[in-house]
């Protein structure tokens, strides 16, 4: 079929003069490159080496002195870079530096501030002081706390931490992090995001010699030991060599083999009914007799596998929309490799939705679509809908974003690694191997939370010496996946550097897309604990769209507050909608103004689609087999087993 060999610039809205600049191209023997100018350079740098090499292979001088000298240059410059990437986990030492000299400049300018901080630390030493003095008395009142633990700080919850002298410890642990909060914040003239990074670097480094890390400081690790005469750090050591051995040798994580792709889960019925080389799509077999003529098109994020959204039986949010009446279509992502170093957003948006919307609409005689975006994948769909509403397509009978973002001025901690420096350093780190691998991006998501997936599972794994275990959505986690250079450097730069989307300077087919062109109307959901997606950034929605808008917050992280199937302890949300013309409420307002509903935010997602839907009709063929999309196998698929 033509969908199938259809390459992204030949789809429709190429304007006369692009197809002539096209033309002009070919005559001329040269290519149109509408890539960021960075990748521009480095492909104009690689090509001048190559030149350079060749040429002195056959004793011939290249065309000037300074153009190979500034290749050679700048190869130099970005092997360098890449060798070091792996030395720094991804992080730019220019770009550290840079933070910790804006803050030290100023602090040592600001003798106010310097006065202030002595005060404090004085102060904080003669309360700790008379603390300790009054916990050493034997048999006397135990004195109220010094200072106590944040409540998402669990690590000195426990009753042995409240005994002398563990809790003098702990609570000389606090006030030094206290302090060296006050002494990185609120320092006049530094920059907010080089604020942010020394604050947050130095709380990771303090984090590292928390009492709680170390067995002779942690009352806890002592009564185990004592308790099980050394056999807990003799299991430790034993569960160390095999996480080392299973890094080395680049295995999974034990216990996530219980979890088989396609076996317990991701196994909801379906097939694949298209494959081009970026995506499988996947329909799903229909469960009841009849079904809403609108099918649902899922388009998950690629930086995770798809199954998040299909994991065991009791949480597969594709088996629950099946289940209650509806066509359900999801893409299926390829891991990408060096090969695919050159695809770009373009060719996601291209080849992932509007290649799948084709084949949708083939299957379900034109039917209007259901779309749901989650996280990037929803970001990405908002932007394929912004250029199709643009266009006058209307196929989207709705869309629904799943934690995504659409302006990233306010994206999370995230955008401590966002500036020119870290991210020129992290192309050419992806400029060397032609991906950002999944260890690599799961390094900076670890260090946004490092007391919950760094210290504690250390100290947990190998001095307590248990392992935790692991359950499906811990084994989607360790699933990962890699990002195409080009790709990733288009999202970072255009979207959370420059902010593209929001200010109207992101281009589709020569042309800028605007989320406010959209009219279908719109469900949005956010979660309360969300790290990657912030909930207030998600919110912006708001401001941003000009359509009937329904936001629901939810309780949980960027994962698990969406996996929340109904029957979930403990989970809870807010729910409104309103017009496009209602009046702007403030994210922190609407929270404490909109009731809380208890339960699971699936039903509420399902009673909104059901009232944006038509009549019921018979469930559509697996597959267009006249229109030659023919089932290819049987979900989940191949590309979803890629390593």
């Amino acid at each position: 079929m033509a969908v199938q060999d259809k390459a992204p610039n030949s789809e429709k809205g190429i304007t006369p003069a692009k197809k002539q600049a096209l033309d002009d191209a070919r005559l001329s023997d040269k290519t149109v490159d509408n890539r960021p100018q960075p990748l521009v350079e480095l492909e104009q740098a690689r090509k001048m080496i190559e030149s350079l090499m060749k040429a002195s292979a056959f004793g011939q001088q290249p065309g000037t002195d300074s153009e190979g000298a500034s290749a050679l240059e700048d190869i130099l410059d970005r092997t360098t870079h890449a060798n070091l990437s792996k030395l720094t986990l991804g992080l730019s030492p220019a770009a550290l530096a840079g933070a910790y000299a804006d803050w030290l400049v100023h602090l040592m300018v600001s003798p106010g501030k310097q006065s202030q901080l002595q005060k404090k630390a004085l102060k904080k030493a003669l309360r700790l002081s008379m603390q300790a003095g009054q916990c050493s008395v034997v048999n006397s009142e135990q004195p109220p706390n010094c200072i106590d633990p944040l409540p998402q700080d669990k690590r000195f919850k426990g009753d042995a931490w409240q005994q002398w002298p563990y809790n003098i410890l702990y609570q000389s642990f606090l006030l030094q992090q206290q302090w060296w909060h006050n002494a990185t914040t609120g320092v006049r003239g530094v920059t907010p995001q080089h604020e942010r990074v020394v604050e947050f670097t130095s709380r990771q480094l303090l984090d590292m010699f928390s009492p709680s890390n170390f067995l002779l400081t942690n009352p806890e690790l002592l009564e185990k030991t004592r308790a099980e005469g050394g056999q807990n750090l003799v299991r430790g050591a034993r569960n160390f060599l095999e996480d080392w051995q299973t890094q080395i040798n680049d295995g999974k994580a034990p216990g996530v083999q219980q979890y088989q792709v396609g076996k317990n889960i991701a196994c909801t019925p379906g097939k694949v009914v298209y494959r081009n080389r970026l995506i499988e799509l996947i329909q799903y077999e229909a469960t009841t007799d009849k079904v809403r003529a609108e099918p649902i098109f899922i388009v998950p994020a690629w930086i995770m596998k798809y199954y998040i959204l299909d994991l065991s039986e009791n949480n597969s949010l594709v088996k629950y929309l099946t289940d209650q009446g509806y066509t359900v279509f999801i893409v299926s992502w390829k891991n990408p490799d060096s090969s695919d170093r050159d695809m770009g957003m373009e060719d996601y948006r291209t080849l992932g939705i509007m290649d799948s919307l084709t084949v949708i609409n083939a299957i379900t005689d034109n039917a209007p679509v259901h779309g749901v975006g989650y996280c990037l994948g929803g970001t990405l769909l908002s932007i394929a809908a912004s250029a199709m509403a643009r266009d006058g397509d209307e196929r989207f009978k709705s869309l629904s974003f799943l934690a995504a973002q659409t302006d990233f001025t306010e994206a999370g901690e995230l955008m401590l690694f966002i500036n020119e420096s870290q991210i020129s350093f992290l192309e050419d780190t992806m400029w060397e191997q032609g991906f950002l691998d999944s260890k690599q991006m799961s390094g900076a998501f670890q260090l946004l939370r490092s007391n919950d997936l760094v210290w504690s599972r250390l100290m947990h794994d190998y001095l307590m010496g248990e392992r935790s275990g692991l359950n499906d959505l811990m084994a989607w986690n360790a699933d990962g996946t890699r990002m195409p250079y080009r790709m990733h450097s288009e999202y970072l730069r255009r979207l959370y550097l420059n902010n593209d989307l929001t200010e109207g300077r992101y281009m589709v087919n020569d042309k800028p897309v605007t989320i406010s062109d959209i009219r279908a109307p719109i469900f949005s959901v956010g979660t309360e604990w969300d790290h990657v997606a912030p909930w207030h950034s998600v919110y912006k929605f708001h401001l941003l769209s000009d359509t009937e808008l329904t936001f629901v917050l939810t309780n949980g992280g960027h994962n698990a507050g969406i996996v929340s199937e109904p029957g979930h302890p403990r989970r809870h949300f807010r729910s409104s909608t309103v017009q496009h013309d209602d009046y702007y409420v403030d994210p922190d307002s609407w929270k404490s103004n909109t009731e809380v509903q208890e339960g699971s935010w699936w039903p509420a997602f399902v009673n909104w689609l059901d009232t944006r839907s038509g009549k019921t009709v018979s469930p559509p063929a697996m597959g267009a087999p006249d229109s030659g999309f023919e089932p290819l196998c049987d979900a989940p698929g191949t590309y979803v087993l890629q390593d």
